[in-house]
């Protein structure tokens, strides 16, 4: 068994669990849904255990560094921390339907980094042999899996609340949009996921700043991934900001937690692949 069979097998877990969460949506049926969720659990465990297994194999190789050192890892990571935050939020509102929104991040990571990612493990560059590397990667993740849920239940949120509009006032939605939880639950779990993921982050930007001092000798250079990070803090506080002082609930805030991943998967991705700067290494 090596770390590459257990992605493959979590892989295939997310994407049976995607397609049967879709299905539960189409037919209504609760054993689907009960499936669905047996396999995201199933899909997180295999992800858990390859992460553990890639970590043990770089110990083997006589690196021993935690298996958060280039894009590969970040993307297998980002997908677990996605599934971490989804199930937890399935135990305590069960929402069954929300999966069909949120699993497939996880399931297009996983794909991407499966099919076109180095998956080599190589030792770690002199700026990343410090454990604020393990304390900045996981605190950022967790952030941007919290605010992937908030995106995936924002899109729900505008599906659903464009049909009812078109319908005869108090007049609730059928059909899959039946399925959908309310547009106050949808509203209610965007706000959640946002107040899990903006300290989160916070503390990602707080850790990597005293990484950098470490590294590099000063707390702040602005650097394109340090400036895209503030970028995305700016966006995070202005919902929570507006929501507590405007009011900004429903259809503004869902348009304002879209355009927050968007910028968080720029902040992840974009700046590692299109700019270059100080976190180059991370792609």
């Amino acid at each position: 068994m090596t770390s590459s069979m257990l992605f493959n097998a979590t892989t295939i877990a997310y994407f049976a669990s995607m397609v049967l969460f879709v299905v539960f949506i189409a037919g209504r049926s609760k054993a689907v849904a009960l499936i669905a969720t047996l396999a995201a659990w199933a899909g997180f465990a295999a992800n858990t255990g390859a992460i553990a297994l890639r970590w043990i194999e770089s110990k083997n190789m006589g690196y021993g560094h935690a298996p958060l050192s280039n894009l590969y890892e970040s993307v297998v990571f980002f997908a677990w921390s996605i599934l971490l935050i989804y199930l937890l939020f399935d135990l305590k509102y069960k929402q069954r339907s929300v999966g069909a929104f949120v699993l497939p991040f996880a399931f297009l990571g996983m794909t991407w980094a499966q099919l076109r990612l180095n998956d080599a493990i190589e030792p770690l560059v002199p700026a990343l042999q410090s454990n604020w590397l393990t304390y900045h990667v996981i605190t950022c993740f967790i952030g941007y899996a919290a605010f992937a849920m908030a995106c995936g239940v924002s899109i729900m949120y505008l599906v659903k609340v464009g049909k009812e509009e078109k319908l005869p006032e108090n007049s609730p939605a059928g059909g899959i949009l039946g399925m959908f939880p309310s547009a106050k639950i949808l509203d209610d779990l965007n706000y959640k996921a946002i107040m899990v993921g903006f300290p989160m982050l916070t503390l990602g930007i707080i850790t990597g700043a005293a990484w950098a001092n470490y590294a590099w000798g000063t707390y702040w250079s602005w650097d394109p991934k340090e400036t895209w990070s503030l970028i995305v803090w700016f966006i995070y506080a202005a919902f929570l900001h507006a929501r507590f002082t405007r009011g900004w609930v429903g259809r503004k805030a869902a348009y304002l937690s879209i355009f927050g991943f968007a910028a968080t998967l720029f902040c992840y991705l974009g700046v590692n692949l299109v700019l270059s700067g100080l976190h180059s290494y991370g792609g």
